[in-house]
């Protein structure tokens, strides 16, 4: 069992132009969709798709609208009631892939709505591999919250606590990393320079993986730093490994890199070995790329030509 945790989920509007996006004019676009989305939904999108055991945790009205389009998805789902609605995301991607995103900010929870949806994450907890921290934090959420979260998880269950990744980035991010040693992180290159105030200079594969280096396993277990079509990065306790995505017709690059951490965690599942995780990651990574809006790829999906790892 895999775990998802989205404490800001967005009902994510994807508007697909048939020209180039031209700021202030009015324009006619050639299609639009509707997708249950933040990163926890969009990983478990992922691994549903892909026949994983999976469960999303989020914080849920009974009258808001994302609750039809979660449904319809048939994404295994706890949902934690709350007062506020989910927040809406537009995505605006034209012919060469160019991609426009206006993310709001969400509602703010109460003190007793955060209360229970760490209590439904910690029970939700009871037996599952991995727990995913996926995504930004409403405003008003404390920056620590997801350290917090780790702590209940892993003092409620104790050494059968699962493992957790977290894809944040931050205060959230660094309030993880400098408290709670999370056995993931999946930042993109320009959330792991503002992590670390470095500046990934030179060859971006080689600075990240420098830069991970100072991270894993002294911080964190390991990292997989996403670089878009330049790959990823993963850095363990024992090494670091690089790969790049076969040539691919971009669509949309939102959700790829939620696609990536899901095809990591998908392999890391099933016994894998980390450079066998990291091609797994770059394979669902490519997929979403390929896809338009926020479609979580399918197996199906998946480009098939071969993917060195290298050792760095």
């Amino acid at each position: 069992m895999i775990v998802t945790v989205t404490v800001n989920p967005s009902l994510d509007r994807t508007i697909v132009l048939d020209a180039p996006l031209q700021p202030g004019a009015v324009q006619a676009a050639a299609s639009t969709r509707e997708d249950a989305g933040g990163k926890g939904i969009n990983v478990a999108r992922v691994l549903d798709a892909a026949g994983a055991d999976v469960l999303a945790v989020l914080p849920l009205a009974a009258d808001d609208p994302f609750a039809a389009v979660l449904h319809a998805g048939a994404v295994p789902a706890r949902a934690v009631p709350v007062g506020g609605h989910c927040r809406a995301n537009v995505t605006i991607t034209d012919p060469a892939g160019v991609t426009t995103k206006l993310n709001l900010p969400g509602a703010t929870p109460t003190d007793d709505e955060l209360t229970a949806l760490e209590e439904a994450v910690v029970a939700a907890a009871e037996g599952a591999r991995w727990v995913v921290l996926a995504g930004s934090l409403p405003p008003g959420v404390p920056d620590d919250f997801y350290a917090r979260v780790i702590e209940a998880v892993r003092t409620r269950w104790g050494d059968a606590a699962p493992r957790v990744a977290v894809d944040a980035s931050g205060p959230a991010l660094a309030a993880v990393v400098e408290h709670a040693h999370p056995d993931l992180i999946k930042p993109n290159d320009d959330e792991l320079a503002e992590l670390t105030g470095q500046v990934l200079d030179g060859d971006l594969t080689e600075a990240a993986a420098r830069i991970g280096r100072a991270l894993a396993p002294s911080k964190v277990a390991a990292a997989l730093v996403t670089l878009g079509g330049r790959g990823a990065v993963l850095v363990t306790a024992d090494a670091a490994y690089a790969a790049v995505p076969p040539p691919t017709r971009v669509r949309s690059t939102v959700g790829a890199g939620d696609s990536s951490l899901a095809g990591y965690l998908l392999a890391e599942s099933q016994g894998a070995d980390p450079g066998a995780c990291l091609v797994s990651s770059i394979r669902h990574g490519a997929a979403a790329a390929s896809l338009p809006g926020t479609m979580a790829p399918r197996p199906g999906d998946l480009p098939t030509a071969d993917i060195p790892v290298a050792h760095l």
